[in-house]
């Protein structure tokens, strides 16, 4: 009969001079990661403290909603520009992206042409934004013929999240047990209504979140606009075709001659950027614990 070992018995005396020998090392490691979070926290803390302290003193709700002019410059042109991508930019990738990411999660196999989509939405993922920007001047604004426009903006802005849109639904997608798919199907539902039905709904907290977040890259991307929508701030747009701005290029436009304005929009810009990842991660739990 076997003997079974005494896991709480003291180690030998090699092996404890081998664990005390090797402990040195994992504990340099671990003080190098905490000093290079810490880096990483304070210089985030710096900036925001930095344009909070700039922008603060110079907010008011005449600069946020009062009527623009030349000699007097609100944010009004830059929000309502921002609200018209978010609707073209979202209101195109997300379907496309939530539906290609239900494809390759739950249909497509291991074969040569989705392992070709794969290497494109990685690729797509790490293209920089100033080359989607090169991108949408060439084909909406030459091309197409359209000029500066918000449409062709919005459009290139969606090609831009399409990729990251995908990565992270389908990781939402997989992380569903598939135990439940096959409850569903043991239960005489189809392959759609089981999608719909089980998986989509488990999966709704990481979507939102997906969702949310791929707002507020919208939000704050500056490179793909500059040569998309014209930067036009003394205008406000009346249709997606007309050119116009952003409250990220606000702050490019404001730098030369308004500095103080700059800060005070890169304030606002701060706020709905962290607004939003706080709503999504807010969300995301919301959902999990409802599913729960």
């Amino acid at each position: 009969m076997a003997v079974r070992q005494d896991k709480t018995a003291p180690l030998p005396q090699k092996a404890r001079k081998l664990s005390g020998r090797h402990r040195a090392p994992y504990t340099f490691l671990k003080i190098i990661s905490f000093v290079c979070a810490g880096i990483a926290v304070a210089a985030l803390i710096g900036i925001i403290v930095f344009i909070l302290i700039r922008g603060v003193p110079h907010l008011s709700l005449d600069f946020i909603f009062g009527e623009n002019t030349a000699a007097h410059p609100t944010l009004v042109p830059g929000l309502i520009g921002t609200a018209y991508l978010v609707m073209i930019g979202a209101g195109v990738a997300i379907p496309i992206g939530i539906l290609t990411a239900i494809y390759l999660s739950e249909y497509a196999g291991k074969g040569k042409v989705v392992r070709i989509i794969r290497l494109a939405i990685e690729t797509l993922a790490a293209i920089p934004s100033i080359v989607y920007g090169l991108f949408g001047y060439i084909v909406f604004v030459l091309l197409f013929g359209w000029g500066y426009t918000l449409l062709g903006g919005g459009l290139t802005v969606s090609i831009m999240i399409l990729p990251t849109i995908i990565r992270s639904v389908e990781e939402s997608l997989l992380s569903v047990p598939s135990i439940y798919r096959e409850g569903s199907h043991a239960l005489g539902a189809s392959k759609v209504r089981t999608i719909f039905s089980v998986v989509l709904p488990n999966a709704a907290g990481g979507i939102v979140t997906a969702v949310i977040l791929a707002i507020g890259r919208i939000i704050s991307e500056s490179a793909v606009f500059i040569l998309t929508i014209g930067m036009l701030q003394n205008g406000i747009p009346r249709s997606p075709t007309d050119p116009g701005t952003s409250l990220a290029l606000n702050v490019y436009y404001f730098a030369s001659d308004w500095p103080e304005l700059s800060a005070a929009t890169a304030v606002v810009l701060l706020v709905l950027v962290v607004g939003l990842n706080l709503l999504a991660t807010g969300v995301g739990k919301l959902i999990k614990r409802d599913r729960q």
